[in-house]
């Protein structure tokens, strides 16, 4: 597996699948391993994906200072990758929280992003995160499914902060997260148990991390085009949510996933990799048109 150092010594790890011209792409949780990731619905017929396991997670090393754990610290290191890989510029998609950290680069490096794609991204960044209202809203979508009587007590408990979900509860709601609540949604999320680093998770969104009226600033002034794609039945975040971040950039494209959730390459990897190549070739609808209105196919 390809490596190279941090600035700060740190050994980190990334993952190459694909061919094509490379795609580095970031991932959520926060601080999950990239391997939740595949093949994002099959972009690797198109791209070469370059998938970076952040520092402490997957195959990259535990960094001597936790502290480095921290959104804004780990900048450097996206930084780091790019330099390493000879990119001149780079298109990068980010999933999940790993949206934040997509935003803080491209306000410290501009002119190093020829094409930015944020999956389902909460706006920490901006000061934003999904409320129990948003997530309960979302679930309520689902009201019709034969599982949602069974589940939505607990997921209403979760959501709310109510009560304390044992893991056979957690592994029950785990189906408001996933458009499909089918097997391969199952397997996956059994798999991004296995994935995580929670000293790294409760660190990554640590006091100091953000500062949105900055963050607003800068990114008003990043030029390249950015797509932003939501989940129709996902509840962090809703596509209103969502649409926060398309808002706070100049050149964006704002669409929503019809039937998705937060993973939306698993429920549709069809229309979910033609949309994101149709943006990264720039034939996509509404490229460069600065608008963040919400498109559907």
């Amino acid at each position: 597996m390809p490596t190279f150092s941090a600035p700060d010594g740190t050994e980190l790890t990334y993952h190459v699948r694909g061919e094509g011209d490379p795609l580095v792409v970031l991932p959520g949780g926060p601080m999950k391993a990239s391997a939740y990731l595949g093949d994002l619905g099959g972009l690797t017929a198109h791209r070469r994906l370059i998938l970076l396991d952040l520092r402490g997670t997957g195959d990259s090393a535990v960094p001597a200072d936790p502290a480095t754990y921290r959104c804004d610290r780990q900048v450097d290191d996206v930084e780091a990758l790019r330099v390493h890989l000879g990119l001149e510029r780079m298109d990068l998609l980010a999933h999940s929280a790993g949206g934040s950290l997509a935003m803080l680069y491209a306000a410290r490096c501009p002119q190093r992003v020829a094409r930015l794609v944020l999956v389902t991204c909460i706006p920490w960044a901006l000061g934003r995160t999904a409320t129990p209202e948003d997530r309960l809203t979302a679930a309520l979508l689902r009201k019709d499914e034969p599982w949602f009587p069974a589940v939505f007590p607990a997921f209403e408990a979760w959501a709310t902060g109510a009560g304390d979900l044992e893991d056979d509860d957690f592994a029950a709601v785990e189906g408001f997260f996933y458009g499909r609540w089918d097997d391969t949604a199952r397997a996956h999320a059994a798999a991004m148990e296995e994935r995580a680093n929670l000293e790294a998770e409760e660190r990554f969104h640590e006091p100091g991390a953000y500062d949105p009226a900055a963050l607003r600033s800068a990114l008003a002034r990043v030029a390249a085009p950015v797509l932003v794609l939501a989940g129709e039945v996902d509840g962090g975040p809703r596509p209103e949510l969502a649409r926060v971040v398309a808002d706070a950039f100049p050149n964006p494209e704002f669409v929503v996933q019809p039937g998705a959730g937060h993973y939306p390459w698993l429920d549709d990897p069809e229309w979910f990799v033609r949309r994101t190549i149709a943006f990264l070739d720039g034939s996509g609808a509404g490229t460069g048109t600065g608008s963040a209105r919400p498109a559907e196919e």
